[in-house]
């Protein structure tokens, strides 16, 4: 496992989209949904320069606000699945971007995503702020550029690939919703991602161990894990007492995201995890 420096971001300090070429991620927040401290857990992706965000929640653009920083300023999106933590804040970046920038951002998303985001989210805030001249409303490709991943394999579950320049992605399927589904095939739509072959970062699931068994195989580069996490059982997330059953030598990639309160309040570096995530900080993989 290569080194893993953390650099919190200084007062005064801007979020800089470009560093030395070196993989970084910065968590604009780290909390759960309803989180009001570390707020909601998204993410930047940042090399050389190139960047990525990683879903934009109700709290995006006012947090971003923190790190004296702008949400117009974003060129490339992917979004992980339609909770309002994680698109909340989309319609505002979108319609900024139009109207003020006047630029289109690119998107990673697949043909089957797009329906569900466009249909069930974004386009009753946005189809009818413009009538263009052939009498049409707007869509979804007239707020972004599309950039489609390739389809890899259904196994060891449904996953695609894409790129931003030198960021390389796995998209793959996550067990998130609703709480009685038995497996990712049983599952609404959502994603989790392996980035440049090195992290794993599972956005929302419940506790599925075969999704971290099945990719430390397929990928044994896989250094550090970023798994969302809540204090309790039940729900559509994986509990901390869940996350301990797993084999020591996967507990300790595992940084602990999308936690509320009470995680905080665990021994996590006695029970064998890496750490807990961290808002406002620059995760840089030598």
């Amino acid at each position: 496992m290569r080194k893993l420096n953390i650099r919190e971001l200084h007062d005064n300090e801007k979020l800089n989209l470009k560093n030395n070429g070196k993989l970084a991620l910065f968590f604009i927040g780290v909390g759960s949904a309803f989180n009001k401290t570390n707020f909601q857990t998204n993410l930047l992706i940042i090399k050389g320069e190139e960047h990525l965000l990683i879903d934009c929640g109700t709290l995006c653009s006012l947090i971003l606000m923190d790190y004296k920083f702008s949400i117009m300023e974003i060129k490339n999106y992917l979004i992980t699945h339609s909770h309002a933590d994680h698109i909340g804040g989309l319609e505002e970046a979108l319609l900024c971007s139009r109207y003020i920038t006047k630029t289109k951002p690119n998107i990673i998303i697949t043909e089957e995503y797009e329906k569900i985001l466009w249909n069930n989210s974004l386009k009753g805030g946005i189809e009818s702020n413009e009538i263009k001249k052939n009498g049409m409303t707007l869509k979804f490709d007239d707020m972004f550029q599309i950039i489609r991943p390739r389809y890899v394999s259904r196994r060891p579950r449904e996953y695609h690939e894409a790129s931003i320049g030198n960021i390389k992605i796995k998209l793959f399927r996550t067990k998130h919703i609703p709480d009685s589904a038995k497996s990712w095939e049983d599952s609404s739509l959502s994603y989790g991602l392996v980035i440049d072959d090195r992290i794993l970062f599972t956005s929302d699931t419940r506790y599925d161990p075969d999704l971290l068994l099945d990719f430390q195989k397929m990928i044994p580069g896989i250094e550090y894990i970023f798994h969302d996490c809540q204090s309790y059982k039940g729900g559509v997330h994986a509990a901390y007492e869940e996350l301990l059953n797993l084999p020591s030598e996967i507990k300790s990639k595992i940084i602990l995201t999308h936690y509320n309160e009470g995680v905080e309040q665990k021994d996590f570096i006695k029970d064998g995890f890496f750490g807990l995530g961290k808002r406002g900080c620059y995760y840089i993989f030598d």
